[in-house]
């Protein structure tokens, strides 16, 4: 119980030290499922973690006392906030993750670990997963080649536009010309 104890003492302590440092926290709005995603994300990408989660203390619009209100998690590196606030707001293109890839391996695994999750596949590296928040998994080789400019962006942007999940190779061809 004691090693229990000191376990949660640490993570308290971590999550205190990230919330000072981040002047900034992502906050999502999930229906009610924001523990799930947190721990699918965790899952799926490095620098990512389940910080804690917290419980409602009394009855609120979209659940009960006692039902998980809020999750602390990191994806990548960044803080969020998730927070189970029912189903009046969803989720849109207008907020997504950009995940930087370095090649089509990295590229395959995130992709489909979203999708394959229940998520849904889009266009130009962007897919949503099953909660709704958009993603663009995006490989290095495609950023680089766009802000390069001219004749070799232009090549990769109309490659990339007709790609759902981004094909490193084509782009790759692409930026050769």
């Amino acid at each position: 119980m004691a090693g229990r104890a000191k376990g949660l003492a640490l993570k308290v302590q971590l999550w205190e030290e990230i919330a000072v440092t981040a002047k900034n926290t992502i906050c999502i709005w999930y229906d009610s499922e924001a523990e799930e995603a947190a721990h699918f994300y965790a899952s799926v990408f490095p620098d990512s973690r389940v910080e804690a989660v917290h419980r409602a203390p009394g009855d609120f619009p979209s659940g009960k006392e006692g039902d998980v209100l809020t999750v602390l998690f990191t994806v990548a590196g960044i803080p969020c906030l998730g927070l189970n606030g029912g189903p009046m707001f969803m989720q849109s293109e207008a907020f997504s993750f950009q995940i930087a890839t370095d090649d089509q391996e990295e590229t395959d695994r995130y992709w489909n670990a979203i999708v394959g999750n229940g998520g849904a596949e889009s266009a130009c590296g962007w897919c949503k997963d099953k909660w709704g928040v958009s993603w663009q998994i995006t490989p290095r080789v495609l950023t680089d080649a766009l802000a390069r400019g001219g004749p070799e962006a232009k090549r990769a942007f109309e490659a990339m536009m007709t790609m759902g999940k981004i094909d490193v190779a084509a782009i790759e061809a692409a930026v050769r010309g």
